[in-house]
């Protein structure tokens, strides 16, 4: 539950607290996921070329309706048919920007309890939209907090009335208000863990000391431990009313009866008395006060003034000294608001030096050596905004070295400017993501709600598209002067104290768990479907088109999916040459060996590649897996072509120059040294060399004199032996013709040839314990411990597949509404989150339970999951658990589909497991064909408590703690 993600979707930052199964998300972007561009055809012909100059006109905004109801809320529609879906969402006016230091965090603890119930639904509502099947998740940022769903579209009404009860009657109870805030601090002290973490919040801190944009949005444990019923219910009261939210739906429905449910539901909602007053002072605003759009165009002495000052004349880096595994410098320089009319040449200005491998800073820092990795984003909010680079040492490098030469490539933009070509590339870069991003009917809501809420104006995407156009090199070099000159920044420095990669050895041995906890009862499913809304069940059967297969003639087997709703492609691909294939004494080869394919070529270098691609705004990439290697391509439909040629050259002319291979290895160096740094990760390495015998393929892992033996000469041997297209998948979705494609992969591809046997590696058998094995690895300096419970699993082809997924829903698919869930979090309020998976594969993975807790908490939400287990194992569940699980399978099955991603990834595995290809259609029949005796078989036969291994990774946990 405490994942840090970057998606660089756009130039403005979002810090998301979520309740994603507890994921931390951190999105690098505005959300400028945008809804369905209108590409004007006669602007698109099938015969354009990639590097035609003619842009296509595009809008996000075409067809969605604004409407305004007499109690103030703002409705969003807009109608996409592409898919039998809808997305819900509704965005708050109130994040940490309306915080101060002591309530800290308030509006990221308001956002967990309104999952807690309503007076009408004294229920987790987490359970209800898992009844729905609904996608459904929560996040607190900077200026906003908002709530989101996606659903199948009978079910929309059903999700409105249950976010119209939760916008005037949740729950908020001393009692519910103390457990939950035991999650949030668990939530906290994981983010904790993160060095990164710590040297951000200082750095943001120093940076705008008078402003909340300084505080961290999730708050801090000193403020959440003191917070009151009273305090909560005020937030609550003060904002979350209709005339400070903004509700956006978009999918498959009709607007006019749509609204007309929308009036009905939400209008009825009243406004609390004095919702308009927020307070004053200390980041507090009146409700949309900062959110107004301003006029583009106003004086810039007037704008700046806007902007929060750093802190008065600091001389030097502030620097933190703790444990860690790798040196990392931060740099923030403030910025103006989201409407100022130079957010534009500022994006442009961070995609020349940092996007991609062509970035001014990428070549600086990492092409050179002296960063294992850099980065950087535009911030642009309500108030103000940042700009922040970032940059992680290499090994042996010195951060004052790497803070010269980033400040050196910063002086070097301001004074000499940037080419034609850098211009045209990031603004090409810009407007494929835009586009890119565009994709799913989730993440075009979440781009209206975030313009409406943060800019004030729905449109304001459409606005940014057209000045992007008009920013000029000129631009670019004037907003780098103004904003970026070195009186503006504070930097942060991050120095380990502790040995670099190095941690203590866990305490090991078998040991049985000696606590005896006796969990609840698990929730009644006839309970949770009292207080769910009726549900339109006059659905239409929607009929899925299945991909064309084919085989190439060299045995590469591709599927197709055409769909013209965007003007963009998905590439997913699969080449089996994966961990499984590494041996002990050069572990990390075949992660090594797919890192560098793009690295150069026959014919071009690894320059000559990225151009190519980033010219374009296209991306491809390669990384390798526990079965085989991942392929991802992405691309407008226009440049597939290049996309399709440029993989087609990577796997049949790599050539891995020494040069690039060397600084591959020492960038793995690097992150194997913030492997071992992170509990998570030494989790699962403890766990697995633990389940999988040391010749099984699953227990091998790179370490550092591994990587140092692997030689240019072993990676050309497994390219050359793994590197097959009789052992390649390749699975295209989005607006191609074809029989064209076809043409071209076999033109591209004809080629690449296989010879010989296929290399086959030996999977001996991986018992179960004997009896519970527990492990401890102690990781200096951090606050949280990771555990890992499980053993060997089941492998894809399983008959107890489908029977194991409805077992494991009910047991831990989701944090809020499973019996873990329900058992672990919610009653005991010993986890900000607890899933439970199958990882079934060609070959058998790990059944796994993972868990976040505060270290003290380990021993008993071992000791209590574990009762849990033996409850289900002996016990067994319901026909109503069972009923109730798989239609929240099914449920979620459709809606994941909808997303180009998930659905190019499920066609590229149901081939690479051998499936039948009506398995894309049947999943949802096998689920519903599933039997109570079948999952309670599998209860007895898959979930063995006595037999399990248990890692705890963290800050000095033992296996001898919690025994009372």
């Amino acid at each position: 539950m405490s994942i840090f993600a970057r998606l660089r979707q756009h130039r403005l930052l979002l810090l998301l607290f979520s309740f994603c199964l507890g994921t931390v998300l951190i999105v690098t972007g505005s959300f400028v996921i945008s809804s369905q561009l209108v590409v004007a055809e006669s602007q698109r012909p099938a015969t354009q070329s990639p590097a035609s100059p003619e842009k296509p006109t595009l809008s996000v905004t075409e067809n969605v309706r604004k409407t305004v109801l007499e109690n103030g809320l703002t409705v969003l529609t807009k109608e996409v048919h592409t898919a039998p879906v809808a997305s819900v969402q509704v965005w708050y006016k109130v994040g940490s920007r309306n915080e101060a230091p002591g309530v800290n965090g308030i509006a990221h603890q308001l956002e967990h309890m309104l999952f807690k119930g309503t007076t009408s639904r004294p229920i987790q509502f987490g359970r209800l939209f898992s009844a729905l099947g609904s996608d459904s998740n929560a996040f607190t940022s900077y200026d906003q907090t908002a709530y989101f769903g996606t659903v199948e579209r009978n079910k929309l009404k059903a999700l409105l009335e249950l976010e119209a009860d939760r916008m005037q009657n949740s729950l908020i109870n001393a009692e519910q208000l103390e457990s939950e805030k035991r999650v949030v601090i668990s939530e906290l002290q994981g983010y904790e863990n993160s060095p990164d973490y710590r040297l951000s919040r200082a750095v943001m801190r120093a940076a705008f000391p008078n402003s909340a944009y300084g505080l961290p949005v999730g708050g801090t444990k000193a403020d959440v431990e003191k917070f009151t019923v009273e305090q909560v219910r005020k937030y609550y009261r003060n904002y979350y009313s209709p005339e400070n939210a903004t509700l956006v739906i978009v999918g498959d429905f009709e607007t006019q009866p749509t609204l007309s449910a929308v009036k009905e539901i939400f209008g009825k909602v009243p406004n609390a008395e004095g919702s308009g007053v927020r307070g004053q002072g200390s980041g507090i605003r009146r409700a949309g006060e900062a959110g107004e759009a301003e006029e583009a165009g106003g004086a810039e002495e007037e704008i700046q003034s806007k902007i929060p000052s750093p802190l008065a004349s600091r001389p030097s880096p502030l620097i933190l000294r703790e444990p860690g595994a790798a040196a990392l410098l931060q740099v923030v320089y403030p910025l103006p608001d989201v409407n100022h009319p130079d957010v534009p040449a500022l994006d442009v200005m961070d995609y020349i030096l940092t996007e991609g491998r062509t970035s001014r800073l990428y070549q600086a820092l990492v092409e050179s050596g002296l960063a294992s990795d850099a980065g950087g984003y535009v911030a642009s909010l309500m108030e103000s905004g940042w700009y922040k680079l970032a940059a992680t040492a290499a090994p042996g490098q010195k951060l004052a070295k790497i803070d010269s030469v980033l400040q050196q490539a910063i002086a070097n933009l301001r004074e000499k400017g940037v080419t034609a070509e850098e211009l045209n590339r990031a603004k090409a870069q810009l407007r494929a993501t835009i586009i890119l991003n565009n994709r799913d009917i989730s993440s075009q809501a979440m781009q209206l709600g975030y313009d409406q809420t943060t800019a004030g104006d729905y449109r304001y995407t459409d606005r940014y598209l057209a000045a992007i156009e008009k920013v000029s090199a000129a631009d670019v070099k004037r907003v780098a002067t103004n904003y970026v000159a070195p009186a503006k920044r504070t930097a942060g420095l991050f120095e380990p104290t502790q040995i670099e990669g190095k941690q203590s050895p866990a305490a090991t041995g078998s040991t049985q768990i000696t606590e005896n906890f006796s969990p609840g009862e698990p929730v009644d499913p006839a309970e949770v479907a009292k207080y769910l809304p009726p549900v339109d069940t006059t659905k239409t059967p929607t009929t899925r088109s299945l991909p064309e297969q084919f085989t190439l003639s060299n045995g590469l087997d591709v599927l197709l999916l055409p769909d013209p709703s965007t003007p963009t492609v998905t590439l997913s691909g699969y080449i089996r040459g994966g961990t499984e294939f590494d041996i002990e004494n050069k572990a990390g080869l075949a992660a090594l060996t797919a890192e560098n394919l793009m690295n150069g070529t026959k014919s071009k270098d690894a320059l000559t590649l990225a151009k190519a691609l980033e010219d374009r705004g296209a991306s491809l990439s390669f990384g390798a897996n526990r079965e085989g290697v991942s392929v991802d391509g992405y691309s407008l439909a226009t440049d597939l072509p290049i996309l399709i040629q440029t993989f087609a050259d990577v796997v049949q002319n790599a050539t891995f120059p020494t040069k690039e291979l060397e600084l591959s290895r020492q960038r793995a160096l690097a992150a194997l040294k913030l492997e071992l740094d992170n509990p998570a990760r030494v989790a699962q390495r403890t766990f697995q060399k633990t389940v999988y015998p040391k010749n099984h393929p699953f227990h091998t892992f790179p370490i550092e004199d591994s990587l140092k033996r692997i030689s240019r000469a072993d990676v050309m041997k497994f390219y050359q032996e793994h590197y097959r297209p009789d052992q390649t998948v390749l699975t295209l979705v989005g607006d191609f013709e074809p029989k064209a494609l076809r043409s071209l992969l076999e033109k591209q591809l004809s080629n690449w040839k296989a010879s010989g046997k296929a290399p086959t590696v030996n999977y001996p058998p991986a018992p179960l314990p004997a009896k519970v094995v527990q492990l401890n690895p102690v990781l200096p300096g951090k606050t949280q411990a990771i555990t890992l419970m499980g053993y060997r699993g089941i492998d894809r082809k399983d008959p107890r597949y489908y029977s194991s997924l409805v077992l494991n829903e009910i047991l831990g698919g989701s944090t809020l509404s499973s019996r873990l869930g329900t058992e672990i979090r919610d009653r005991q309020g010993l986890t900000y989150g607890i899933y439970s998976y199958f990882q079934a594969g060609r070959h058998p993975g790990p059944f796994l339970i993972q868990m976040q807790t505060s270290p003290e908490d380990a021993q008993r939400a071992i000791a209590s999951t574990r009762s849990l287990l033996q409850q289900i194992h002996k016990q067994g569940v319901t026909q109503d658990e069972v009923e109730a699980a798989k239609r929240s399978l099914t449920s979620s099955y459709t809606v994941s589909l909808a997303n180009p991603d998930d659905l190019a990834s499920r066609i590229l595995m149901n081939k690479v497991y051998g499936l039948d290809e009506e398995e894309l259609r049947q999943f949802s029949q096998k689920i519903q064909a599933v039997t109570l005796a079948q999952v309670n078989q599998a209860a007895k036969e898959l979930l063995q408590p006595d037999k399990l291994v248990v890692v705890t990774a963290g800050p000095g946990v033992s296996a001898a703690q919690g025994k009372q």
